[in-house]
């Protein structure tokens, strides 16, 4: 599919919207009271600090929504403004967040229902509402609701097209896109529906395994080895890479891009990994024919990244990371918890938390488990963070839980 021509095609459609009905002060009020919260607002101003009894809470420099995920649940909201009566539907959740996403639900809004990892567009009908989350839809699911005669609302953040725009520059020059992400999230899925021949790449492990194949390709090797080496890599692969992906013929030439929720650090060094490797594979005057790279790092993921590394400097008892268990920026705040060895949890709603002193929360590639208790006795400062899907007014229920509980 020329997923560039029916981009265009699609964006000249009267039935496509990316820019909003001009309803923002209509919804305003709305948005404000769901999701604002006085007591972040304040702590913005006085240090990102409070002070309470023995409890002291240090707030990250830069946490919560992102402008990214503001536009896309503002968009949503005057999308119901703008049709009162239509049926709406949402691709996937609009932002990984349960409360934002019930918020839509109690306005009539209906998502579109998943079974084993599949969607099932069948009740979907002509004249529809459908909105595309934050994090995007693949190009078969647009064309799909093209198609079918849906009004689409786009709320696609800035950044992820901006991935788009690089892999489609790959594929144009034939070029594989290697994509630093999560094989099975929605935005990595997206991304590579608008790529040509990719393979997605989850960690530095993975990234090191791609690269020592390209390397293999210029040593003297046993022919069974090298068979055995390339059937083990397909193996590995299969699931993470575009039909008919052949490593021997595909890796030739690479370019990297991200899901743009991916730890910065991480993906930098994938970058540098490959250029590397590159390098040695055909020397210095031919890289830019076998390597490529764009700056597809999101400005809001790096910020938040950024103030965790601070905060984690910083003297703590523990750390409360906020929001949603599917959140894949949200998860790489966690790791930067973990990585400095600070007693963390991961939460997606302040009700994780009870007044017994006790937290429900998901440790890190785990399971949901139960610690009691949660605080310590005697003074304790709190490091929080939360991810770009989460609300300042969850930030806030969760302070006020804690503070409950210290002072109990």
């Amino acid at each position: 599919m020329d997923t560039r021509a029916f981009k265009r095609s699609l964006h000249h459609s009267e039935r496509y919207n990316r820019r909003g009905f001009g309803l923002g002060e209509e919804v305003a009020g709305s948005l404000e009271t769901a999701y604002q919260s006085d007591l972040i607002a304040s702590l913005r101003t006085n240090g990102h600090e409070l002070r309470k009894g023995r409890l002291t809470v240090r707030l990250a420099e830069a946490f919560g929504f992102c402008w990214g995920v503001e536009r896309a649940v503002a968009m949503a909201y005057e999308t119901r403004r703008h049709f009162p009566t239509e049926r709406i539907w949402i691709t996937n959740e609009i932002i990984h967040n349960p409360s934002v996403n019930a918020h839509l639900r109690e306005m009539d809004v209906r998502f579109i229902p998943v079974e084993q990892g599949v969607k099932d567009f069948s009740e979907v009908g002509t004249g529809d509402v459908v909105i595309l989350p934050a994090f995007g839809a693949t190009v078969q699911e647009m064309q799909l609701l093209n198609e079918r005669g849906c009004h689409i609302v786009d709320t696609t953040c800035p950044w992820v097209s901006k991935v788009w725009n690089a892999v489609e520059k790959h594929k144009k020059h034939a070029i594989t896109s290697i994509i630093h992400g999560k094989v099975k999230h929605e935005e990595t899925l997206a991304t590579s529906s608008f790529a040509g021949t990719y393979l997605v790449v989850l960690d530095l492990a993975e990234a090191q395994m791609v690269c020592d194949y390209i390397l293999m390709g210029s040593q003297p090797c046993d022919p069974a080895q090298r068979a055995a080496a390339r059937e083990a890599f397909i193996a590995r692969f299969a699931r993470a890479c575009s039909p008919g992906f052949d490593p021997d013929r595909d890796l030739d030439r690479v370019g990297v891009a991200n899901q743009t929720t991916m730890l910065k650090s991480e993906t930098e060094e994938i970058g540098r990994m490959f250029e590397r490797t590159m390098l040695q594979r055909f020397g210095p005057t031919a890289l830019t024919q076998h390597f490529v790279a764009f700056n597809t790092i999101c400005d809001a993921t790096q910020e938040r990244q950024d103030a965790m590394f601070a905060l984690v400097d910083e003297p703590l008892d523990l750390m409360v990371v906020i929001g949603g268990y599917n959140s894949s920026n949200t998860t790489h705040l966690q790791e930067i918890a973990v990585s400095r060895g600070i007693r963390s949890f991961h939460i997606d709603t302040p009700e994780r938390i009870d007044p017994g002193n006790r937290i429900e929360h998901m440790p890190l590639g785990g399971s949901l488990e139960t610690v009691e208790p949660f605080l310590p006795e005697g003074p304790i400062r709190v490091g929080i963070t939360s991810g770009a899907s989460t609300p300042d007014r969850v930030v806030e229920d969760v302070i006020q839980r804690m503070i409950a509980l210290s002072e109990a």
